[in-house]
């Protein structure tokens, strides 16, 4: 068997772990050990590359964001952040049809902005929306689905753990990226909005609507937001000002955030010590599935599939646009199967090269930058396509009163928004651009 031929049965070998279910990082370490093994011959040169594969992978100081923002999202938690984001949204929207709904969407909106991480920003905004959303009258599929899209929000909206591994991958600028998800993040939730005000037209019995409250309580429960605009603002603003780099701006925002929860009262000795622990046991996680698909890519390279794949592409004379659409179909199926950090560490080394040599009219920098976008968004569909989006069965597992298959009704309607949101960022790369033009 050549080496090329083993870099391409590596893919169902690992696909065949996974459905054993194998861990997927523990799945990607024993391909790339036997695929390296069976490419060398001999045992040395894999101990060699663990060796050096450890430290290279964990040496990388843009990964510290990681743990950073994961610990801030902890301490958004304690601070009391996500209800006051969703009692401010809820007065602005909440008498509105379907208006507890959409506050549930602009407040995982605005608890992404400072947690970076969609499962959190799901399990967070579930504990602080569902019980209102059943109060009211919404449906079980209608509940669940929003929330389950909402979360996705927290990997869209900068900043976003996704997008730190895409960067490090692609050797991008992490700034860059959090400006240019910015926009297409916005757009995410107003479509989502949108859907709802859809859905409940069609469905009326779908939803209920809360008491309209008066212009000074709404200014009230504005006012209550602060804490999540200055620790935006400082982390955001520190980043484009050049008062901090990505990394550093990250410690701010945690520092900031575990402040706020200190003086709001949440976080105590006990609580800081289970949102470290957490922390630690989130990275860990993470860390482990980077370590797993960088072994696994080395051996990839080894084999010679990426390179020789992406020579193939470009002697076929493809059109760049059907190759394009072709990967972003392959992510959504994928996404059926596996979490996105998982596709994104796993395809990246492997397509990035491919689309790169393609023309798609637009400098090396800016194509990487409106690919990493679009590939962090059909990532994002898959948190929330059956029957394995992980946002599905986290917000799930806090409902269960409601059946799934109601869950995966409810989040049909948010599903097709994001493929029309898709379509039109690849037929419109300026969306995603024009701010980092603007500022760069």
């Amino acid at each position: 068997m050549t080496n090329l031929e083993l870099g391409l049965w590596s893919f169902p070998a690992l696909l065949v772990l996974i459905f054993l279910r194998i861990p997927i990082g523990l799945a990607m370490l024993l391909c790339g050990l036997v695929g390296t093994y069976l490419v060398m011959g001999s045992t040395a040169p894999i101990l060699s590359r663990l060796k050096g594969e450890t430290y290279s992978t964990f040496s990388s100081y843009s990964l510290s964001i990681i743990p950073l923002f994961l610990l801030m999202g902890q301490f958004a938690s304690l601070g009391g952040m996500s209800q006051s984001l969703f009692k401010a949204a809820n007065a602005w929207l909440g008498h509105r049809r379907g208006g507890v709904a959409m506050s549930a969407i602009g407040a995982c909106a605005g608890f992404g902005a400072i947690c970076g991480s969609s499962l959190a920003t799901a399990a967070t905004m579930a504990q602080v929306a569902l019980p209102e959303l059943k109060r009211y009258g919404y449906s079980g599929a209608l509940a669940t689905g929003t929330l389950a899209a909402g979360g996705t929000l927290g990997i869209l909206i900068p900043p976003s753990v996704v997008l730190v591994i895409y960067a490090i991958l692609a050797e991008q600028n992490i700034a860059k990226l959090f400006l240019a998800a910015f926009v297409p993040g916005v757009l995410a939730a107003i479509g989502y909005m949108i859907a709802i005000s859809i859905y409940v037209r069609l469905y009326p019995d779908s939803a209920g609507s809360s008491p309209r409250v008066p212009y000074g309580e709404r200014f009230r429960a504005l006012v209550d937001v602060w804490p999540v605009l200055v620790v935006f603002i400082a982390v955001v603003g520190g980043i484009y000002t050049g008062w901090f780099t990505p990394t550093e701006a990250a410690a701010v925002g945690a520092a900031g955030t575990g402040l706020i929860a200190l003086i709001n009262g949440g976080l105590t000795r006990k609580t800081l010590v289970e949102s470290i622990l957490m922390t630690a046991s989130a990275t860990a996680m993470i860390f482990f599935i980077v370590f797993g698909a960088a072994f696994y890519n080395s051996f990839l390279a080894l084999s010679q599939m990426p390179a020789q794949a992406a020579a193939f592409i470009t002697g076929q004379g493809f059109d760049p646009w059907m190759v394009m659409v072709g990967i972003l179909i392959f992510y959504l199926i994928l996404g059926c199967f596996m979490d996105s950090l998982s596709m994104i560490l796993l395809t990246i080394p492997i397509f990035f090269p491919i689309v790169s040599v393609l023309d798609y009219g637009l400098s090396p920098e800016e194509f990487a930058i409106w690919f990493g976008i679009l590939v962090l968004i059909v990532v994002e569909v898959g948190l929330i396509t059956p029957p394995v989006g992980m946002n599905l069965f986290v917000i799930n597992s806090m409902a269960k009163d409601i059946p799934i298959i109601q869950t995966y009704r409810g989040v049909t309607p948010f599903v097709i928004s994001d493929m029309l949101r898709t379509v039109l960022l690849v037929v419109f790369p300026v969306i995603s651009l024009f701010m980092v033009r603007w500022l760069y």
